[in-house]
């Protein structure tokens, strides 16, 4: 397949190389090939690349997504809408940088890591990416327990367990029709949407005040600022750029400046529709909640409802337009939504571990495991707290997302920057900036609320005055790490060289470069990035 890294002449740089790549075509195929490309409408070449980002947006929709939704418009109306604007502009710029760094490179971004950094900050990073996927797991698993205790009365704890068998169910029906399975989960799922666009058209939230809402910032009330963290980290999820940088090499994408500059503004429109679309019904949540739960004419029932309002007992939104079936259609998109959402946890848990360890795991082996972890935490609060206790536990995962996304991004924003990794497709200045400025941004707010919520809870907490110092001792040089481990990440110097700038000095060399031919015995022949046959057999939709 594809070898780490190797030294190149005695320079002292390090490149990473793709070898055992099938031979090109003869050139009279080759020209023949791509004379057929560019009769092919552009309609036709777009659906081709469709796939890797309707797939990764369904880590948008996912029962962490909903929760946290459900809860920011029952605590706060419209008014962090501003938030789920600017976390999907910013999941679509991320998206679209780890889709163009795949296509560029031909590795994906834990490919890159590894290759990249010395071995104990590979292996940091490795364990981070590899919580980051836990903490995405976790809401997977409840959401599906909130599903089954709806449905058949079963104790959450019960439905946690059972939500590790189900796992198994769901891969061994992929192999009687993998697409036709997608396709029914991305259809219960957009019945939920479906129920909530119609509630949202019942209850008439005002215009104005959602409008007001996505695009004035605002964080007034109490737990306002962890309940932005918590919709950034639902929405901006550090393994979704590990998912996304591997999905895109399954598609062949001619090995030329123009070839590669179109895929990547394929990946980059296809991302954007699916993103829309999950903003739109993220947005349809937010505003039923802050609607239904703002009414003056609320029931006590349902005031208390809004209250402590979680996954387990939101169906009562939907009432107005299904009424007494509201609970059982809620209940399958929940448990349709947790369920489709562990496909993209499990790809993504695959291509960590391939990349930073180069150990190739079997799918249904990697997702047990993945799963039985993420069990753990969910089995012990919903047997010790109940259903708030879980559902607190689905906020706590967002915010741990939310804190762990600079240690996927900054690599991000570094390689796809870089002359040295992306050549002529690097990022532009103009989308350098815009990035840096919303990463640094978000890394900023998470470093602030992570100090001043510990600090007010040191101050106001009932523990005797040895146990808060020997607790400041324990945190505060934590602290302390991870801002020294940002700080290393974002100046630290990149070595390893993955592109090789063609000889300025002969002109045939780089005008076959820029329309994909490669010099074989002084023929120039077409040439494809080096397509990968380890991530070929993923099922995409088509």
């Amino acid at each position: 397949m594809r070898s780490l890294e190797h030294q190149v002449g005695n320079t002292g740089s390090k490149q990473i190389a793709a070898l055992d790549t099938p031979p090109p075509p003869s050139r009279s195929h080759a020209t023949h090939h791509l004379d057929l490309d560019d009769q092919k409408p552009g309609w036709r070449k777009f659906l081709a690349f469709v796939g890797p980002g309707f797939l990764v947006s369904l880590a948008y929709l996912d029962p962490g997504n909903l929760e946290t939704d459900l809860q920011a418009g029952a605590n706060h109306g419209f008014e962090l809408l501003w938030v789920v604007l600017i976390g999907l502009i910013f999941a679509l710029i991320i998206q679209s940088l780890a889709a163009n760094l795949g296509v560029s490179t031909g590795k994906h971004l834990s490919e890159l890591c590894k290759a990249e950094y010395p071995i104990i900050v590979k292996y940091c990073l490795w364990l981070l990416a590899e919580i980051a996927v836990i903490a995405a797991d976790i809401p997977e698993v409840i959401g599906t327990a909130f599903a089954l205790n709806i449905l058949f009365k079963v104790p959450v704890w019960a439905g946690v367990l059972f939500t590790g068998f189900s796992t198994l169910l769901l891969l061994g029906l992929q192999r009687y029709g993998v697409r036709k399975l997608e396709l029914l989960i991305a259809v219960l799922v957009f019945i939920m949407a479906g129920c909530f666009f119609g509630e949202m058209s019942y209850v008439k939230p005002p215009a104005t005040g959602v409008l007001k809402g996505m695009f004035i910032p605002k964080l007034k009330g109490q737990g306002a600022t962890g309940d932005a963290i918590a919709l950034l980290g639902a929405l901006v999820m550090p393994h979704n750029l590990f998912l996304h940088s591997a999905l895109v090499l399954s598609r062949k994408v001619p090995n030329s400046v123009r070839g590669i500059n179109e895929a990547c503004r394929y990946f980059l429109i296809e991302s954007g529709l699916a993103l829309f679309v999950a903003f739109l019904i993220n947005v349809a949540v937010v505003s039923v909640s802050g609607t239904v739960c703002s009414a003056d004419n609320l029931s006590q029932e349902n005031l208390d409802q809004c209250n402590d309002l979680n996954l387990n007992s939101a169906s009562f939104l939907l009432k107005n337009v299904l009424g007494g079936s509201s609970k059982v259609v809620y209940a399958i998109a929940l448990f349709a939504s947790g369920q489709s959402s562990t496909i993209t946890g499990t790809y993504a848990g695959q291509f960590i571990m391939q990349g930073f360890l180069d150990i190739k795991m079997r799918k249904w082996l990697r997702n047990l495991m993945t799963r039985s972890i993420a069990i753990t935490p969910s089995l012990i609060v919903s047997i010790i707290g109940g259903s708030a206790g879980a559902g607190q536990l689905i906020i706590i995962a967002s915010m741990i997302l939310s804190f762990e996304l600079p240690f996927a991004l900054i690599p991000l924003l570094k390689f796809s920057s870089s002359n040295t990794k992306m050549g002529p497709h690097k990022n532009s200045i103009y989308v350098i900036v815009i990035s840096w400025i919303l990463g640094f941004g978000i890394i900023g707010i998470n470093i602030y609320y992570l100090s001043t919520s510990f600090v007010g809870w040191l101050l106001h907490n009932n523990l005797p005055k040895v146990g808060n110092v020997f607790i400041g001792i324990l945190v505060f040089p934590l602290m302390a790490i991870y801002i020294l481990a940002v700080i290393y990440l974002t100046i630290r110097k990149d070595t390893v060289v993955t592109f090789i700038e063609p000889e300025k000095n002969d002109p045939n060399v780089q005008n076959h470069m820029e329309n994909g031919f490669d010099q074989t015995d002084g023929v120039f022949e077409l040439g494809h990035v080096p397509y990968r046959e380890d991530l070929a057999d993923i099922p995409l939709p088509k």
